[in-house]
């Protein structure tokens, strides 16, 4: 229990350090105003986007089960379609393959997440 313990906090983390400095770039970084526009998208998504990942950085550490799992279902729409955008795009592998990388470490956080809620409650878990 304490490895997934450690687990469930290091990736939780992780994603929620990510998702809190993606929030600030999107809001101050004039580069990723050109990168928005590089993938097709307009200025307001930017902005949305950026709002969207500040509160899932938060709600992933909120109590209340719906809470996270609305958190978690956002923030992995928004890697599988960073990924795609990228993909189409044909930009470097770097950017392609970056939301990909984070969706591992979210799915990590999700199951450990999971895990830690069935022992909690009794059930076995494989």
């Amino acid at each position: 229990m304490k490895t997934l313990n450690i687990t469930y906090y290091i990736s939780t983390g992780l994603i929620s350090l990510a998702m809190a400095f993606s929030t600030f770039a999107y809001l101050s970084n004039p580069d990723l105003k050109v990168a928005f526009q590089h993938l097709g998208f307009p200025d307001y998504f930017r902005i949305e986007l950026a709002i969207a990942k500040g509160l899932a950085a938060i709600a992933l550490w909120v109590p209340v089960r719906l809470v996270r799992e609305v958190a978690y279902i956002g923030l992995s729409i928004s890697f599988v379609s960073a990924f795609i955008a990228h993909l189409v795009m044909g930009d470097s592998m770097v950017h392609t393959v970056y939301p990909l990388i984070v969706l591992v470490i979210l799915c990590v956080s999700y199951i450990s997440q999971y895990k830690l809620r069935c022992q909690q409650s009794g059930i076995m878990v494989l």
